[in-house]
């Protein structure tokens, strides 16, 4: 995808009268012929063509966003940086505490899961690197992936503690988890009662699969 970024000067403004409308873009036509300009409320179909005449570039009716000053957008990523801080700590202690149920059987994979690949663990797994789309994880015991997941995995311990993408195809005892419901967070799924609970670890309520 080829992309291109452009600071345009925009001029808002609302049509009251006619004539003077046309009057000063007609005396002011070299200052604002290389702006946008956002006309609010009614536009006739004489200033329309006025406009295309001018050759004025225009939007009617549309809200364009603010601009931000630099002093809002560093304290926003002041804020966010802190919220992603404490979302760390969070799901570091989620995954501590998960990490200590797992059995002496673990198998830990430091490593990426390319497109292509099945892997099978019969035990727990403990994953630090991400599953590509296209991969295939198939894990008997407990899982925890630490990075995003793309590919499929097959789960049939008692939980899994992952983030998925649209992407993914995620089963757990040979029932197909809904995407919807992980992506973009952290998320422990378990098993209890025969039946799946999801609850993502940074948020408080609990999604029924």
């Amino acid at each position: 995808m080829k992309s291109k970024q452009y600071s345009i000067k925009v001029f808002e403004t609302t049509v009251n009268d006619e004539l003077q409308f046309m009057d000063f873009f007609d005396n002011n036509h070299m200052l604002f012929k290389d702006h946008l300009i956002l006309i609010e409320g009614e536009l006739s179909k004489k200033i329309r063509q006025y406009l295309e005449d001018k050759k004025l570039k225009y939007l009617h009716n549309m809200h364009l966003p603010k601009g931000r000053t630099r002093k809002a957008l560093e304290e926003e990523m002041k804020m966010q940086e802190a919220d992603a801080n404490i979302s760390a700590e969070i799901a570091k202690n989620e995954i501590a505490k998960l990490s200590n149920q797992l059995q002496n059987n673990l198998t830990v994979l430091d490593e990426m899961i390319r497109s292509g690949r099945e892997v099978y663990v019969e035990d727990d797994l403990l994953l630090l690197g991400r599953i590509n789309s296209g991969a295939t994880v198939r894990v008997r015991g407990n899982v925890i992936i630490m990075s995003v997941v793309e590919g499929s995995i097959r789960c049939d311990g008692n939980y899994m503690l992952l983030k998925a993408s649209p992407k993914a195809n995620i089963v757990f005892h040979d029932v197909e988890v809904d995407n919807g419901l992980l992506e973009d967070k952290l998320n422990r799924v378990e098993l209890k009662n025969n039946e799946i609970i999801i609850t993502p670890v940074l948020k408080k309520e609990t999604n029924w699969a």
